[in-house]
């Protein structure tokens, strides 16, 4: 989550803009100069500031957006290097922003020119402090696709029961909202994922004063789609964290999905090696002797899943620092190194609570892996993803 220290950037400015909207970029440069035009000339007769947040994009949309500021200088661009995701990009947008009213939208150019104007003149009357573009009021047709659509509903009404906000689209990427009311949600917000109107409806005690406006999404003018699986995944991890008012972070329930998926990937190389590798021999051990390929076999699955988990967290949970070229090696050895303690610290808590204690063997195992879970899960977060990221 971006740093919650920005006081710097909210100083009192007489010529600040009414309005602050922020456009979070990623490989946006064919369609991103048309929308900023497109919008500017809706927002006629409105004090604006127009701020794109680009996550280091690999084509044009910086020159794009730099070249457009040279002209306008309501349009401004800040570059972030080594960050993703949209909602900690939105979060840094609204902490630079000057206006008394922070609002968002797309670079796609997906979001309605004029249902942003109607959020804007309904806003700025001063009697909201969030309004909202929303495709669920009415029958009209949401621009999405009938799976899409399908995902979506389904989406808003599990959210709806964690929100209890008036939200008919929840799911909504383009809304309105007065800075008073951002900084009520401010020191709570997540940040993780691409769901922001979600984290800050549920980041704040104040209930706002709340409207919408109907409004179909439109044909993309460029670039891709940044929904699939991870968007769902952070949806539903963003929810656990609210519902359990930050006891349980949205990133740790990210780690532990893939935990989970690392014991399945420990259980079918073990199966595999077991069925596959016979080796004649064994080490004496305490009072045991164990097999050369039974430490084959478990050591083989250790490590492959223990490398699984590794190479989908840096993509999934902790995606936002993902390692790259070699500070991705110092990180799978720091990451080895985090987790051999745990399964150490699993196997001896077992054992205590086992022998010790007198617990039952399930119970004790249980105990030690969630306890073990916890410590992989800060230990990762110590010895593979600690690398600082730089913004400009």
């Amino acid at each position: 989550m971006p740093d919650a220290n920005f006081a710097a950037d909210k100083a009192p400015d007489v010529t600040a803009p009414d309005l602050s909207l922020i456009i979070c970029t990623l490989n946006e440069g064919a369609a991103i100069r048309s929308v900023i035009t497109e919008i500017a000339g809706h927002l006629n007769g409105i004090h604006f500031e127009i701020v794109v947040v680009d996550d280091d994009s690999k084509d044009n949309t910086a020159a794009e957006v730099t070249d457009l500021g040279k002209a306008d200088p309501r349009v401004r661009l800040f570059v972030r290097k080594g960050e993703r995701g949209l909602s900690s990009a939105a979060i840094k947008g609204w902490d630079i922003a000057r206006g008394r009213v922070l609002g968002i939208m797309d670079g796609d150019g997906q979001h309605d020119p004029v249902a942003i104007r109607a959020l804007a003149d309904m806003i700025l009357k001063g009697d909201k402090d969030l309004v909202c573009a929303s495709r669920y009021i009415g029958k009209t047709d949401t621009g999405l696709s009938f799976i899409r659509d399908l995902g979506s509903k389904a989406a808003t009404l599990a959210t709806g029961l964690v929100l209890k906000a008036p939200l008919t689209d929840p799911m909504s990427g383009c809304f309105m909202m007065t800075r008073d009311w951002y900084e009520t949600a401010r020191p709570n917000l997540t940040g993780v994922g691409f769901k922001i109107l979600v984290d800050l409806v549920a980041s704040t005690k104040v209930r706002p004063r709340f409207g919408e406006v109907k409004a179909s999404l439109r044909q993309r003018q460029g670039g891709e789609s940044k929904l699939d699986i991870r968007v769902v995944l952070d949806l539903g991890a963003l929810l656990v964290e609210k519902a359990t008012n930050g006891i349980i972070s949205a990133r740790f329930v990210l780690f532990g999905l893939v935990g989970v998926s690392g014991a399945f990937v420990y259980a079918l190389v073990l199966a595999l090696s077991h069925s596959l590798l016979r080796v004649d021999g064994g080490l004496p051990l305490y009072r045991y002797q164990v097999r050369y390929d039974d430490i084959i076999n478990y050591g083989l699955a250790i490590w492959l899943s223990m490398t699984w988990n590794f190479y989908i967290n840096n993509v999934l949970t902790f995606r936002d620092k993902r390692l790259k070229g070699w500070p991705m090696l110092t990180g799978l050895l720091g990451f080895y190194f985090a987790c051999s303690i745990g399964a150490l610290l699993s196997l001896g808590v077992a054992i205590l609570l086992k022998d010790y204690f007198g617990i039952h063997w399930f119970a004790a195992g249980v105990s030690a892996a969630l306890l073990s879970g916890v410590w992989n899960y800060w230990g990762a977060k110590a010895f593979a993803w600690n690398q600082k990221k730089g913004t400009n």
